[in-house]
């Protein structure tokens, strides 16, 4: 059995929306520092709706995949509706990452939280802390 699937594949090889968004309504940028992958996404919205999304990752062939599809998986999609999607769902669309590359779905998620949280940060939206958790308070890690 091959350790990839054709989609962690294809997205690796053929990533789509890679790029920046130089006037972008919503940037997130995360990391892991036990791997060294490093996320970046960017929003255009347009009446609470992702217009267009670009993303620079650094990292693994499991992270670039990771990032490709979560881009895939909300554009054109409403705010509300992005903010569900889960790194399970990204691993999913993907036909399955290996144990140890998971991180990298969750970090596409990560990712995506950050950017809809800035976007909301820069126009004064309400929101509750809770669809944003901040890893200085987070008690899943321990740290």
């Amino acid at each position: 059995m091959a350790l990839y699937s054709e989609k962690v594949m294809d997205h690796f090889r053929n990533p789509r929306n890679v790029g920046v968004i130089e006037d972008a309504d919503g940037v997130g940028e995360v990391g892991n520092p036990v791997c060294g992958d490093i996320m970046k996404i960017y929003l255009k919205i347009d009446n609470e709706t992702i217009s267009d999304v670009k993303f620079e990752t650094f990292g693994c062939g499991s992270a670039i995949a990771s990032s490709s599809m979560a881009t895939e998986l909300i554009k054109g999609k409403p705010l509300s509706e992005a903010l569900k999607l889960t790194n399970k769902a990204v691993t999913e669309a993907l036909d399955g990452l290996p144990a140890h590359k998971l991180h990298c779905s969750v970090l596409a998620e990560e990712a995506i939280k950050a950017a809809v949280k800035d976007y909301y940060d820069k126009n004064g939206i309400a929101y509750d802390p809770k669809d944003f958790p901040d890893c200085d308070h987070c008690e899943s890690c321990g740290v």
